[in-house]
């Protein structure tokens, strides 16, 4: 069956923690390992609430700040810290964008609620892609199959007419098990080539 979708995960795939100085930083300050601080904000059980729309990203940062002692002031440097070493990749962006309209194109992420301005107003991700599947918004994240199905749906396709994008290999696989081809994110270059292969019918 043809291709008539891509799905494109954000994290780690659309946009990547390409300067980790900032972070680096408060890890030494804190006393935490190399990737200490990006597991003690997103893997801690309010970020987890959060992403299912439960909790909000003000909550997830108090909680941040209350684990590690920080005022306000603290606080509002670790965020600005923690934010500064990330960038968009314009290139796999403009491949996404690009597609269109031959292809339905959609991001699909495990993210907090606030996240669809950020997607629009900041990144104009809005301009890429036909929709934007946000797990704060669903009430469900993945690699839960729900999200999955939210998605081929709201691009009016079937499973296996659409390729998804990620760079966790349980998001993959559960992807995979739904009935989407499936890519695990290694590279700008190799997802390009990889997407590039199913919509070409390799």
């Amino acid at each position: 069956m043809p291709m008539r979708a891509v799905i494109f995960d954000f994290g780690d795939v659309l946009a990547r923690l390409e300067d980790p100085s900032g972070q680096r930083k408060w890890e030494k300050r804190l006393g935490l390992p190399e990737g200490g601080l990006a597991m003690a904000v997103f893997e801690s059980e309010v970020a987890d609430r959060s992403m299912a729309g439960q909790a909000t990203e003000v909550e997830v940062w108090e909680y941040v700040a209350v684990n590690f002692g920080l005022d306000d002031e603290r606080l509002a440097e670790l965020q600005r810290d923690f934010w500064s070493g990330w960038r968009l990749d314009t290139e796999l962006v403009s491949f996404l964008g690009n597609l269109r309209p031959r292809y339905k194109t959609a991001i699909l992420s495990n993210a907090w609620p606030g996240t669809r301005e950020v997607f629009t107003e900041m990144f104009k991700l809005d301009q890429a892609v036909n929709e934007m599947i946000i797990s704060a918004e669903e009430g469900v994240a993945k690699p839960d199959h729900r999200i999955y199905q939210i998605a081929v749906s709201r691009l009016g396709v079937q499973p296996d007419e659409a390729v998804f994008v990620d760079d966790l290999v349980e998001n993959v696989q559960a992807a995979q098990a739904f009935g989407m081809w499936s890519i695990l994110f290694k590279s700008t270059q190799q997802a390009i080539s990889e997407v590039q292969g199913y919509l070409n019918g390799r």
